[in-house]
């Protein structure tokens, strides 16, 4: 019997390889609780690293997954074979609109560049009331500690509102990035202007 889905988590992660093997881990059951919860995880599309490791949780769950990737992406292989559900994008900003369109909330696990670009914009996004979804970084094993040590230094010297610590919530683990999932409510904040 299908279960009824309660909405889109927008899982921003790394597509890393030769990573911590408990990130991965972490990444895995994530996807496992994300699938028992009866959450939809949509993702970049990708087979490496967290990607991967957070849809097989997901799809091991018998949960659904919706991976949207660029194009090149597909033409380079890069494309996760497990992935029935997947949107082909034009651009990588196509895919970031895409996947904030269909986000009910944002769950930002560690990775790179590419991962700090798309939860940053997110909280631009955020800040600016573009986006509602809550955001929740999940600061395995304190790989975020020194962003968001980054993010209060910009709140004391005024760069932003006090308020707007309430952007984003964190957890440490799955398991309590799902409770901050089941209970987010809308919060407000100052404008930043």
């Amino acid at each position: 019997m299908k279960r009824e889905m309660r909405g889109n988590v927008c899982v921003f992660c790394a597509s890393s390889a030769n990573i911590d093997e408990r990130y991965l881990e972490n990444a895995y059951q994530l996807g496992r609780l994300l699938a028992q919860e009866g959450w939809r995880c949509v993702n970049g599309g990708g087979a490496v690293g967290l990607m991967g490791a957070v849809t097989d949780g997901t799809l091991d769950a018998s949960g659904e997954v919706t991976g949207v990737i660029p194009k090149f992406m597909v033409d380079n292989g890069w494309c996760y074979e497990r992935l029935e559900d997947v949107v082909v994008t034009a651009d990588m900003h196509q895919r970031k609109h895409i996947m904030s369109e269909m986000a009910d909330a944002v769950i930002a696990l560690p990775g790179g560049v590419g991962t700090l670009e798309e939860l940053l914009e997110t909280l631009t996004w955020r800040q600016l009331g573009l986006v509602q979804a809550p955001v929740i970084i999940l600061n395995t094993m304190g790989y975020y500690n020194s962003l968001l040590a980054m993010l209060q230094h910009a709140i004391d010297e005024g760069f932003m509102k006090p308020s707007h610590s309430q952007l984003w919530q964190v957890a440490a683990t799955p398991g309590e990035a799902i409770t901050l999932l089941d209970s987010s409510k809308p919060v407000e904040f100052e404008s930043k202007y």
